[in-house]
């Protein structure tokens, strides 16, 4: 008998064997190996901290690779860990119930959810519950926002976030950053901060058109951080506008919010509809509310509140130590500074045009502000285009001489 066939199959077999024990070994050193999910499709495994993707041509069975995005953005917020990146293409994604940041990152290793490389990703919440809500009626707390956060150490970047029972809700939720996003036309507040929530920081924000048919425009703002408490607040480079009720409102929080390089324009015109008109008009409300009327000491430096229904920077009846720094109030139907509650320290700020342009109460003192120095007040530039038209590729908003002292006096809010 020839030993030639049979030799060849030993070392067949041999090869086969050795083949079958490396691959068992990898696997024991690569950990176990991924069973089929419940549905048939293979199920992903957690994300680690590293980048995952998703699309709206997605597939949540895909790894959430740059070449296999996942679908679905709660998908990869479920996947993800303290230093995950998760990155959205281009497109509008509009789940029919909101996207729940629950889970938090960790001190240096945030949770990132971002559009990716300057990419428009649009969250539409136009499918989800109280969008809008009846008249008189009221959203859960868990249902408010398009995006609702009340996990720590996350950063949102450079999303749009639109048509939403809010666009973003935060609820006692701290060590945040959100950065040049967009909130518009929302059926509540466009960005709403609630409860213990600390050094969130709010970085180039636009939030324009969001309003409240259910309240008939009381408490839709741009931005509002509301009812609570925290330290370590910023607010810094935001723009504010066309919203029902007030650009910023810091109704009944307790703690210094800080607010600067910001603008607040257009806010409390009825530009829905809406029957029985509630909305305040206010570009900056600086806290107050309630019926005791909390004292909290915010501070407002180098921003513009123009053409608001109401007023430009007012107390809302807050007794506490507020600041406001070379800020600027042009035109608006009320009060440009109203600190007739407040004990207050108004220092470089101009107004003009306003009706009237200060109230000032027995609390509340300065120096170098335009009614301190008295005389008439020409402005340089009464036109807005450059400084509400496209922010610069780092986020920033453009600089214009837009309601500057024509007398080149250095007062008022240079932006």
């Amino acid at each position: 008998m020839d030993p030639t066939p049979w030799r060849g199959t030993m070392r067949r077999t041999a090869l086969v064997v050795c083949v079958s024990l490396l691959a068992s070994a990898v696997a024991a050193l690569s950990g176990p190996v991924a069973t089929a999910a419940p549905t048939g499709r293979q199920a992903a495994a957690p994300v680690a901290a590293g980048d995952t993707y998703v699309a709206p041509n997605g597939d949540d069975a895909n790894p959430g690779t740059l070449a296999e995005p996942l679908r679905t953005v709660q998908h990869a917020v479920d996947l993800a860990e303290p230093g995950t990146t998760i990155h959205l293409r281009a497109g509008t994604y509009a789940p029919s119930s909101n996207i729940q940041l629950l889970a938090s990152g960790a001190p240096g290793l945030p949770i990132t959810l971002r559009s990716y490389d300057g990419e428009r990703a649009v969250i539409d919440g136009e499918n989800m519950p109280h969008t809008p809500a009846p008249v008189d009626g009221s959203i859960p707390r868990p249902e408010r926002g398009a995006v609702h956060i009340e996990g720590d150490h996350w950063r949102l970047i450079g999303l749009e976030i639109i048509n939403g029972p809010y666009g973003v809700f935060g609820l006692d939720t701290s060590d945040n950053v959100f950065d040049r996003l967009v909130t518009r036309d929302n059926y509540e507040s466009g960005l709403h901060l609630q409860g213990a929530s600390s050094d969130n920081q709010i970085i180039d924000l636009d939030s324009h058109g969001n309003r409240d048919p259910r309240k008939n425009g009381e408490s839709a703002d741009g931005l509002a951080i509301k009812e609570g408490s925290g330290s370590g607040n910023v607010v810094r480079g935001a723009r504010l506008w066309n919203n029902s009720d007030d650009g910023y409102d810091a109704w009944e929080f307790l703690s210094p919010i800080l607010v600067e390089d910001s603008l607040a324009w257009g806010n409390g015109f009825n530009r829905w509809g809406l029957p029985d008109y509630t909305g305040d008009g206010n570009g900056f409300k600086l806290g107050g509310g309630g019926d005791e009327d909390p004292a909290a000491a915010h501070v407002t430096r180098n921003s513009m509140a123009w053409d608001n229904a109401v007023g430009g920077f007012i107390d809302n009846a807050n007794p506490g130590a507020l600041v406001a720094e070379r800020c600027t109030a042009w035109d608006n139907g009320g009060t440009g500074f109203d600190f007739a509650d407040a004990d207050g320290t108004l220092t470089g700020n101009l107004a003009v045009a306003n009706a009237p342009d200060v109230s000032l109460g027995s609390g509340s003192s300065g120096s170098g502000n335009s009614w301190d120095l008295g005389g008439s007040w020409s402005l340089a530039s009464t036109d807005p285009g450059t400084i509400t038209g496209p922010r610069g590729p780092d986020g920033s908003i453009p600089t214009s001489a837009f309601l500057r002292p024509a007398n080149g006096a250095d007062i008022g809010a240079r932006l």
